[in-house]
């Protein structure tokens, strides 16, 4: 789920690389972003198991005490360790976007409990336009009137799916719509702090400053679980890791605008696993709007890959 977490210079190191080199590890990145949408689809599919008999947040700050496990085991191995991933030149930026992105998983998750996979995923996939939508006001980094009309034409797609007026609107289907604008403002203030500080310092608040906020809450909607919902739990926190272990690989071979597009293979496999476990309907406007929605990010994605090499 996430392009715009982190700062790659995967570029800058394959400048004097061979034109196949180049290809090869492009396709390796690729290859690695799929297998990244595929898992987190997989550990949505568990977190929707879970939050069937316990709360959102207490799920979630579980899978976020391994995820920040994961982060300081690999601030430790780098030069430096964790003192050298702590040291932000702007800590109370970075300390706000890893509790902006924790509180995103809960909204998010919340939506897989009351929307489920399939319209929740559908709706979240806006998140690419409004992170161009927001680009200007935010960081001053303006966009075209071509991808202004691909923002245009995923709001439509947004409409499709909620279809208010027609007697069929959810108001539950804001939660999905709210998940993706705390995830594109996450992604902005990941930007913005990649200004001061690294890929590395920005990766380690992503996962102590969450994992510390949601300590402070979620032990008030803790709940007993059974052994095969500790199983499952254990299954979404390994899910989690490897989530994040193939997406940092990804982004170290291949460029986040390349990347962006299998990104969305995330839609396919949880619909996939919505329609398959959990017995979900797809229905045409549904399958309509997610697909102009998803059309009108790979073209936005496509723009500003152009813009980008020109």
């Amino acid at each position: 789920m996430a392009l715009a977490r982190r700062r790659f210079p995967a570029h800058a190191r394959r400048m004097n690389q061979p034109a196949a080199s180049v290809a090869d590890t492009t396709r390796a990145g690729i290859l690695f972003m799929c297998a990244t949408a595929i898992v987190f689809a997989v550990q949505d599919g568990f977190s929707t198991f879970l939050v069937q008999n316990h709360s959102p947040i207490f799920v979630v700050m579980i899978r976020y005490w391994a995820f920040a496990a994961f982060v300081l085991a690999m601030a430790a191995r780098r030069p430096g360790g964790i003192r050298a991933a702590a040291r932000s030149k702007r800590p109370l930026l970075q300390t706000a976007r890893g509790l902006l992105l924790a509180l995103e998983i809960c909204v998010m998750v919340t939506g897989f409990q009351v929307l489920g996979l399939v319209e929740a995923h559908a709706i979240f996939a806006i998140y690419p336009l409004l992170v161009a939508a927001l680009s200007g006001p935010v960081l001053g980094e303006w966009v075209g009137w071509r991808r202004w009309t691909a923002i245009g034409a995923g709001f439509v797609g947004v409409l499709i799916i909620l279809r208010p007026g027609l007697g069929v609107f959810d108001p539950a289907a804001l939660i999905a719509l709210t998940a993706a604008l705390f995830f594109a403002l996450y992604g902005l203030l990941t930007r913005l702090a990649s200004r001061a500080d690294n890929a590395n310092v920005s990766f380690f608040y992503t996962g102590v400053a969450g994992a510390a906020g949601l300590t402070l809450v979620g032990p008030f909607f803790a709940s007993s679980m059974t052994g095969a919902e500790i199983a499952l739990m254990l299954v979404l926190c390994v899910t989690g890791v490897l989530g994040h272990y193939l997406m940092i690989k990804a982004y170290s071979l291949a460029e986040a605008a390349t990347l962006q597009p299998f990104a969305y293979l995330q839609l396919v496999a949880a619909s996939a696993i919505g329609v398959v476990v959990f017995a979900e309907t797809m229905d045409a406007p549904t399958v309509a709007g997610a697909a102009l929605i998803v059309g009108a990010g790979i073209f936005a994605a496509f723009r500003a890959r152009r813009k980008a090499a020109r």
